[in-house]
């Protein structure tokens, strides 16, 4: 998942980054409202995590100017700001979720699944990348036309992978969301389960060596389906996240 981080304290801010890092998540994080439609526009983030504070640009202001123009992406809202009136105004400009400072980190990273799988659940259920399709309410994967037959584990592994066509998946992003073990188990299950799915969408087309396959090696970093993303860099803090609250 493309996460971004709108955050002026940057403690807090470079905290949060490295605790999404270490779940991972793709994450970059950015201190002012200006700069944080920008990567909005430039990236398109699944979802961002957005302080009401902020300079240049407050973040009412980012999440009117967002929901105008990016309405596919999740806002979970981060406000120390107490009064009810301030979370049902956010709600009201389209944020999908409020968060009151001070928090648990425990309790953001759940929410941003929460969001995510309520986005997921009134999405078209036909996904789509050049001649591969994947329907997700009969559980039906076609290329060119032909049916593939594939089991539970590599459906699910080949839904996620184009749910986020695009982008690199991370090893350890695919192990906690398609196989819901932890990121560091030490296994190649990943490695195994993709070679299975290359080898199957390779042969389902006459017209293509089944070598050349649809789902691309990002060295050093995981899988993509679709053309490779420039890669960028992220500044990463050196926070802890064990501790369980968060305070800004």
């Amino acid at each position: 998942m493309r996460v971004l981080i709108v955050e002026d304290d940057a403690a807090l801010g470079l905290f949060l980054q490295k605790g999404l890092k270490l779940e991972g998540h793709d994450v970059a994080w950015v201190g002012d409202g200006e700069a944080g439609l920008r990567h909005v526009e430039e990236h398109r983030p699944d979802l961002v995590v957005l302080d009401l504070s902020l300079p240049r640009k407050d973040g009412t202001e980012v999440l009117e100017s967002m929901r105008g123009r990016f309405n596919e992406t999740t806002v979970l809202v981060l406000t120390g700001r107490s009064q009810v009136e301030e979370r049902v105004k956010c709600l009201n400009l389209g944020a999908d979720d409020c968060l009151l400072k001070p928090f648990s980190f425990h309790e953001l990273t759940a929410r941003c699944r929460a969001l995510l799988r309520r986005r997921e659940q009134f999405a078209d259920p036909v996904l789509r990348h050049r001649d591969v399709e994947l329907n997700r309410m009969e559980r039906k994967v076609t290329r060119n036309g032909r049916m593939i037959e594939l089991t539970v584990k590599e459906f699910g592994l080949l839904e996620f992978l184009m749910q986020r066509r695009g982008r690199c998946c991370s090893r350890a992003e695919l192990l906690r969301e398609v196989w819901q073990m932890s990121p560091d188990a030490g296994t190649n299950v990943v490695d195994v389960y993709v070679n299975y799915l290359r080898k199957k969408l390779g042969a389902a087309s006459v017209d293509e060596d089944a070598s050349c396959a649809v789902i691309a090696t990002v060295r050093g970093e995981g899988y993509q389906m679709g053309g490779l993303e420039k890669k960028t860099v992220s500044r990463v803090g050196t926070y802890s996240v064990d501790a369980v609250s968060v305070r800004a």
